[in-house]
Parts: structure tokens; C-alpha cells; sequence
């Protein structure tokens, strides 16, 4: 008979050990997307041909960091692709808007990407307009 079947308890203590520290790291994984979630967004407001795209923060707390906003375009006209960057500081309980974009939204697919960092933590927030 194989030694595992042999000590039941000694084999459920190894894997115990092995997947302890995946589900930590997938637990920690799980609760920085939610955090972001509820941290960022971007919102997209149509109006007269255009789209404008804001990078917001939401934040309980008063807070400070840097920001990274990217948005590509794609469509009939072209393709373009705009980066944005730089420091905020935000206060508890307002929205405050990072940075804007305004596109051309005819015919337009978009892709836009919100990566803030926080005290050292990382938040990103993604949204597509049009295609897939």
C-alpha cells in the first residue's frame, strides 16, 4: 500500500501547505480588483458626434497618488492612441476627475485603461466602448 494511503492526515497537511499560499495570493488578487473596482472609473458621456471619456477616483478617505490614463481608438478614420499621466490628491467622499478625453465617436471602437497607485498598491479600471 502507498505511503499516502497509509498516512491520510500527513498527505491532507502537505497539500494544506502547498495551496495555502496560492489561495492567499488569490485572495489578495480578488480583494485589489474589488478595491479598485469601487475606487476608479471611467465614464463615457456621448454628445454631438464625440464621446468624452473621464478617469475618476472615488474615494472614503482622503487620499493621494499618481495615475496613468490610456486610451486607443479605432474605427473607419483611423486609429489614435492617447497616454495621460500625473500626480492627485483626492478628497473623501467626491469624485475627482483624474483627466478627459474627447473622441470622434462615430463608427469608433475604444479602449480605455485607469492604472492608479496608492500608497504603494495598484488599482486599474478597463472600458470598452464598441466592438467585442
Amino acid at each position: 500500500m502507498p505511503n499516502s494511503i497509509k498516512h491520510p492526515r500527513r498527505l491532507m497537511a502537505i497539500l494544506a501547505l502547498v495551496l495555502l499560499p496560492v489561495g492567499a495570493v488569490a485572495a489578495m488578487t480578488t480583494a485589489n480588483q474589488s478595491d479598485g473596482a469601487q475606487l476608479c472609473e471611467i465614464k463615457a458621456t456621448p454628445g454631438a458626434g464625440m464621446v468624452r471619456l473621464d478617469a475618476l477616483i472615488h474615494a472614503d478617505k482622503h487620499v493621494g497618488g499618481t495615475y496613468t490614463f490610456h486610451v486607443e481608438k479605432s474605427g473607419g478614420a483611423g486609429s489614435s492612441a492617447v497616454n495621460q499621466s500625473g500626480d492627485f490628491d483626492a478628497t473623501a467622499g467626491h469624485a475627482a476627475i483624474l483627466s478627459s478625453v474627447s473622441l470622434d465617436s462615430k463608427g469608433a471602437e475604444y479602449r480605455a485603461t485607469l492604472d492608479v497607485v496608492i500608497g504603494g498598491k495598484s488599482f486599474s479600471c478597463t472600458k470598452q466602448i464598441g466592438g467585442n
